[in-house]
């Protein structure tokens, strides 16, 4: 199924919230929108970073989890590993045209999130 925002095409899928399961979208939008794989997008957006710097933005991730999404992110073509042939090793991740295409639709959101959350949290109690 292919999902699209052309005006010529009508996007009632995504109004009616109805996306096949196989429909490639699924995958993509679980990759994107993990916990770990909105932090890792929107920690690169301040520029090219290392394995440690992007560990110590996402607090709480664990080794495994930031080598596993570091690798879907970029399968998908949203970060670009660049690893330098020296010693030690260096490796620097940054995001890809399509992914600064991505994290400048996600910061409207997370800034969103971040104006609300405390009221939401608040009123569960």
């Amino acid at each position: 199924m292919l999902v699209s925002t052309s005006p010529n095409q009508s996007s009632a899928p995504l109004l009616d919230g109805i996306f096949p399961a196989s429909c490639p979208s699924r995958t993509v939008l679980d990759h994107v929108s993990s916990k770990w794989g909105v932090l890792i997008l929107v920690a690169l957006a301040r520029g090219p970073q290392r394995w440690s710097e992007l560990r110590r933005r996402a607090q709480g991730i664990s080794e495994k989890m930031l080598a596993q999404t570091l690798k879907t992110l970029e399968g998908d073509g949203f970060i670009h590993r660049d690893a330098q042939p020296v010693i030690p090793p260096r490796v620097d991740y940054s995001l890809t045209s399509r992914g600064s295409e991505l994290v400048a639709l996600l910061v409207p959101l997370l800034e969103w999130i971040n104006v609300h959350a405390e009221e939401i949290v608040n009123d569960q109690s």
